[in-house]
């Protein structure tokens, strides 16, 4: 199925299509940052469950009659502002994300995180204070070695919410020898050109481009985690994934942040493609 076949959304706003080729950033770029070794990992969550944390005026985004919850490692480099070279030392670290697919009331869809573990602190507290983004400061490796990847991440700062106030996550993958191409479900959840940050009870959107994602199947080979159910969706993790994809990686550019218009007249609907 190609982007321009993916069925539409029916609800009264009209979604951005789904598709591989980032549109243009509406200015110009302001954080620049390469991500690569990424293990996707995904679940099927009903969409009432994740409705209640996402900001105003966005709602679940839906595939194939669910929303979406992944669990996404990697190593961002090379973070670079505006015109300045990259950020030496501090600007490459492994991370660890909680993210939800969302799409606001002016049909874009983005991304929503949940957490963002991060192995430095300047960073951390960096994007908390000038992005509103929820980063944490944790613990964390990449290891390669013997056709698998595995990432482990345990929680500094700040403390978690319950009974794991320093939540950990171990997930190991095996990249398999299968490109991914075309597939409707995996472009849903890789192919996402912004994200909703809710700051000061404003939905800001936050828009970014790359290069197509070069995805390949992965096979999960081992998973222990705690941080997607101190994000607010227990139970989750404690079912195989229904999707797991791994991608050496991409270079990515954000341009400053446009207001979510919120409109409180109008109920909340939930989408359905796929």
């Amino acid at each position: 199925m190609s982007d321009s076949e993916h069925p539409p959304i029916r609800d009264a706003a009209t979604a951005e299509a789904v598709t591989t080729v980032a549109p243009a950033l509406p200015g110009a770029g302001i954080i620049q940052q390469r991500w690569s070794d990424l293990a996707f990992v995904h679940w099927r969550v009903e969409p009432e469950r994740v409705a209640p944390l996402l900001p105003p005026g966005t709602r679940p985004d839906v595939f194939d009659g669910s929303t979406w919850v992944g669990l996404i490692g990697f190593e961002l480099g090379r973070s670079a502002f505006g015109p300045l070279p990259p950020v030496p030392y501090f600007g490459t670290f492994p991370e660890t994300n909680v993210r939800l697919y969302s799409v606001d009331d002016e049909g874009r869809r983005g991304v929503v995180f949940r957490s963002l573990e991060a192995a430095k602190l300047p960073p951390v507290l960096a994007a908390r204070a000038g992005l509103g983004l929820p980063y944490t400061w944790a613990d964390m490796s990449i290891v390669r070695g013997g056709g698998t990847l595995t990432y482990d991440s345990r929680r500094r700062w700040p403390a978690a919410a319950g009974a794991s106030p320093h939540p950990t996550s171990h997930l190991t993958i095996r990249p398999l020898d299968e490109k991914v191409s075309g597939d409707p479900l995996a472009d849903f959840l890789t192919a996402r050109w912004g994200m909703h940050v809710e700051r000061g009870g404003t939905t800001r959107y936050w828009r970014n481009e790359h290069p197509a994602w070069p995805l390949q199947r992965a096979e999960l080979v081992e998973l222990d985690d705690q941080l997607v159910a101190a994000g607010g969706l227990p139970g989750v993790v404690e079912r195989a994934p229904d999707s797991v994809l791994y991608s050496r990686g991409v270079t990515t550019r954000f341009s400053l942040p446009e207001r979510q218009r919120v409109s409180f007249n109008r109920p909340m609907a939930i989408p359905a493609t796929g």
